[in-house]
């Protein structure tokens, strides 16, 4: 399980499903994320590892239509898949706009600045694995 230093800083992720987390507040141990911001998060698995400083989790994530994603960076590798809706723009930096779409999947490199694209107009639902440094937030403005 992540510890209260391992998610304290997360900011806004609605894409990568991380969205509206309060940057001074964790959760505890085997606790869901608040849902908050159009945002429904459920963390289905969370383990350390692959290496030493590192933590794996998997979400599943539901964004509502309308939702906005402030530009954000992660400390490690994002790797989703749409299960079902999509439509809005996922900007990521150095590489051509991507609109996602559901059965597709996308992968963030590391500290790479990404999201803040048109909003989709239909329920998003996402499956996210995010492998990163257990050390830092998960997530950070960008």
């Amino acid at each position: 399980m992540l510890t209260r230093r391992g998610f304290a800083g997360l900011a806004s992720c609605a894409i990568c499903g991380i969205t509206d987390f309060i940057a001074t507040e964790a959760f505890a141990q085997g606790a869901q994320p608040p849902a908050a911001g159009g945002v429904t998060r459920k963390i289905l698995s969370q383990i350390d590892g692959p290496a030493p400083g590192y933590t794996t989790i998997i979400m599943d994530v539901t964004i509502e239509p309308g939702v906005s994603i402030p530009r954000h960076t992660h400390p490690g590798i994002e790797s989703s898949y749409c299960m079902e809706g999509g439509g809005g723009e996922l900007p990521v930096e150095g590489q051509p706009m991507r609109i996602i779409k559901a059965g597709e999947a996308f992968q963030i490199p590391p500290e790479t600045p990404h999201a803040g694209g048109k909003a989709a107009d239909t329920k998003t639902r996402l499956l996210i694995n995010y492998i990163v440094e257990k050390d830092k937030p998960i997530s950070k403005p960008a």
